[in-house]
């Protein structure tokens, strides 16, 4: 019994020997896997040495060329000639001779008002005429009648074979019978002046146009009693070529004037300018038009002068009323900096460009832009001659970044 309490603390001397083996090959096992968990989460060298992937990037060239600097104004088409057609007498349309919308000719019957009240009005002044044409027949029957009296009495009253009496009647009734001849024919004329009255009132029956072009809707239709007041009975519009009209503003067109100080070469410069129309859909107009007058006054409300012009219209598509740009070359700028519209972002009223510099390197430049070209702005300064500028993506460029340069394809974009 002396020798229990030695056993038990040999026992408890070899338990603790058996733990801490274990806790040491428990702490090497740990650190093995620390140490290869901390190896495989760090980067190795060559990895952080090496640069981030380079965005592709499309960039274009700065052109430089002479180009034509265009004006743009807002005009309006309308007619060489507006022909409006009104009746000139009271009667019933009976008939219409046109199509709405067709082309007419001069002289085309267009509405036909009943004639009958009219043809009778010239048939009773005819009538007229011709009694009026005997009545002067007969006048002049009896004044010849009476001239012959005074011829015959007039040697017998100087021999006194006749009396003086007989002499002063004839020659009385040789004056009452030229009056009579004299009132004979201004009859006549009133019954000719009536008749042709009564010829033109016939005539208006008939609405014709008055000009080769194009008729409008008929405000009237058949069976409709047409008056002088009735107003608008259809209207006629020469197309071909067709007048547009627009406004340019006075400075501008003070600085146009100014460029030829001389009568000869205003008038030299009017007639070589040429016009081009863009219309509502957004195509360009296939003909060129050219210059037809200048008003004679500024408008005082909006300080603008009115412009017309005019473009061929063979096949009459366009029509007055209709609306479209007018554009023409105002200048030629020689020398321009050229770059897309795109490749130029606006910013607090400013303009950058991304400039991509023999070292791929992105410098963000701010340039002071002109006149726009097509699609593409002038650059006034900020730029030179064979830079490469980012055609796309500018707001994403920043100093200094490097990027992969690829050739802006243009026609892809479009």
């Amino acid at each position: 019994m002396r020798f229990a309490p030695r056993r038990e603390r040999l026992r408890g001397d070899n338990m603790s020997k058996v733990q801490k083996r274990y806790l040491m090959i428990g702490g090497v096992l740990g650190l093995i896997v620390l140490a290869l968990i901390v190896a495989a989460l760090r980067p190795s060298r060559k990895a952080l040495g090496a640069q981030p992937n380079k965005p592709d990037v499309e960039v274009v060239q700065v052109e430089k060329k002479d180009v034509p600097i265009y004006a743009e104004w807002i005009g309006t088409l309308d007619g060489l000639v507006n022909a409006d057609v009104r009746a000139q007498v009271t009667g019933y349309l009976l008939k219409q001779g046109y199509q709405e919308g067709a082309y007419v000719e001069q002289g085309q019957l267009l509405f036909q008002i009943d004639p009958r009240p009219f043809q009778a009005a010239l048939d009773q002044a005819q009538g007229q005429l011709a009694q009026a044409q005997a009545a002067l027949a007969n006048a002049r029957a009896v004044q010849r009648r009476t001239e012959l009296d005074v011829q015959r009495y007039t040697p017998l009253a100087e021999q006194q074979a006749a009396s003086q009496q007989d002499l002063d009647n004839s020659v009385q009734n040789n004056l009452a019978a030229i009056a009579t001849v004299e009132t004979a024919k201004a009859q006549i004329k009133t019954y000719e002046a009536a008749v042709e009255t009564a010829k033109i009132n016939l005539d208006f029956t008939r609405l014709i146009a008055p000009i080769d072009g194009i008729a409008g809707q008929a405000q009237l239709q058949v069976g409709a009693l047409v008056t002088p007041s009735s107003g608008i009975v259809t209207s006629v519009s020469t197309v071909n070529p067709i007048k547009v009209y627009f406004t340019v503003g006075e400075p501008q067109y003070l600085e146009w004037r100014r460029r030829f100080p001389t009568e000869e070469s205003r008038l030299q410069a009017d007639k070589e300018l040429r016009l081009q129309l863009i219309l509502a859909d957004g195509s360009t107009y296939p003909y060129q038009g050219k210059f037809y007058f200048a008003d004679r006054q500024v408008d005082e409300s909006t300080g603008a002068i009115r412009i017309a012009g005019l473009f061929p219209n063979s096949n009459r598509v366009l029509r007055p009323g209709g609306y479209a740009k007018v554009r023409a070359v105002i200048r030629t700028q020689p020398g321009a900096l050229l770059v897309p519209q795109r490749a130029v972002s606006e910013l607090q009223g400013g303009y950058q460009v991304a400039v991509v510099d023999g070292d791929n390197k992105v410098n963000v430049r701010t340039v002071t832009v002109g006149d726009r070209v097509g699609n593409q702005w002038i650059i006034a300064s900020g730029l030179n001659p064979g830079d490469r500028v980012v055609a796309e993506g500018v707001q994403r460029m920043r100093t200094g970044v490097h990027v992969n340069p690829k050739p802006f394809l243009a026609e892809a974009k479009n």
